[in-house]
């Protein structure tokens, strides 16, 4: 113990003499998380609407008035031609163009069947679809007003929907990413602190030293991992401070089953780091197969699409993913209030991983003079 106590005080002492390592501690975690708190959000608040109205009716005029009294669109200029709205679309100076047709208002009065169009620019898919289903929305509520107008009330009213939303009532966004967000934060340190450790010690000549000395291996390995997961656990009770304070992230859920997971994840990603620096040369080769690692665990961990919408390989390939291990268990926790039951399966899946990745990386560590 003694060993790994003194390995651990040189650690700390390297650490904190870079005013730089010090600063990507402590500041860039709650920096990283104000911002993306505020632009990693998939919300559409406001969709720009331009009309071309050939009919210029009562009719017309109501439906598009349904359009902006909705709040979700805002109209632009009018065109006057479907060639000129198409070069509104291409040129980004609207989302979407609803053309109404001659002898809407008439056909409507005569209980005839018409038609509207809506072009939507659709570079973006999913805004594209959310778009289009709160154009549909209004066209259909419009539609049944206009039912009801001209039937009488004798028609049985369109049917009532009440809905509610549990765990996140009012649909922010932010209560839904932040607490990902913070793992994405305590990995990043995590995983790149660690995985530029041993190399940094090869490339400046100091693990020479270290190897002629009796320190064993696993001594070795655990000394470098623990300051660095004192730190990650640190860096996610401040995110988590910071998630609360300002966005009113709910702790429905046991900190100490989040707390729990924590150890185990940054165990898997300290590991996963160590064996990273151990097997490269320089800390260009490590930044590089760490960067390669960690974007294919984000983006097919769930922090920003759901997995259950990914292809069914991604799916299973998600099993030894870390990152979706825990990103679903805080969400889980924090926000559902999940017992330690309800995840159990994920920390063993975690622990099984992160045994797996120490057990490697103690393994690959040659220990030269």
């Amino acid at each position: 113990m003694r060993t790994i106590k003194y390995i651990m005080q040189k650690e700390f002492t390297q650490i904190f003499r870079q005013k730089a390592m010090i600063a990507m501690i402590f500041a860039m975690p709650i920096i990283q998380l104000l911002i993306l708190a505020n632009a990693a959000t998939f919300e559409i608040n406001k969709s720009r609407i331009t009309v071309i109205d050939f009919d210029n009716s009562y009719h017309s005029r109501e439906l598009v008035q349904s359009f902006v009294a909705s709040g979700f669109f805002v109209q632009t200029p009018n065109c006057y031609n479907t060639e000129e709205a198409k070069r509104w679309i291409a040129a980004d100076k609207t989302d979407q163009v609803l053309q109404i047709p001659k002898d809407f208002g008439k056909k409507l009065d005569l209980k005839q069947n018409t038609e509207i169009q809506l072009l939507t620019n659709a570079i973006d898919g999913s805004a594209a679809g959310i778009i289009t289903a709160y154009a549909q929305q209004v066209t259909s509520l419009f539609e049944n007003k206009i039912h009801i107008r001209t039937n009488g009330n004798n028609q049985l009213e369109p049917l009532k929907l009440t809905e509610q939303y549990w765990f996140n009532p009012q649909l922010n966004y932010q209560t839904y990413i932040v607490p990902g967000l913070v793992v994405l934060l305590i990995t990043i340190i995590s995983f790149f602190l660690s995985g530029m450790n041993i190399v940094r010690e090869k490339e400046i000549g100091t693990i020479d030293q270290i190897n002629v000395t009796p320190i064993k291996k696993h001594q070795f390995i655990i000394g470098k991992l623990l300051p660095f997961l004192i730190i990650g656990l640190f860096d996610m009770a401040f995110g988590l401070f910071i998630g609360k304070l300002f966005f009113d992230i709910p702790f429905v859920g046991s900190l100490w089953i989040i707390l729990i997971f924590a150890i185990v994840y940054l165990i898997l990603m300290l590991g996963f780091g160590l064996l990273i620096s151990t097997i490269s040369n320089t800390q260009q080769q490590s930044l590089f197969i760490s960067w390669f690692f960690m974007v294919i665990f984000i983006l097919l961990s769930g922090l920003f699409t759901p997995i259950e919408s990914m292809p069914e390989w991604v799916k299973y390939l998600n099993i030894i993913n870390p990152i979706a291990y825990f990103v679903d268990v805080m969400r889980m926790v924090l926000l559902k209030g999940a017992q330690f039951a309800d995840v159990f399966r994920s920390f063993i899946g975690l622990s099984v991983i992160a045994v797996a990745m120490v057990v490697l990386a103690v393994s690959l560590y040659r220990k030269t003079t």
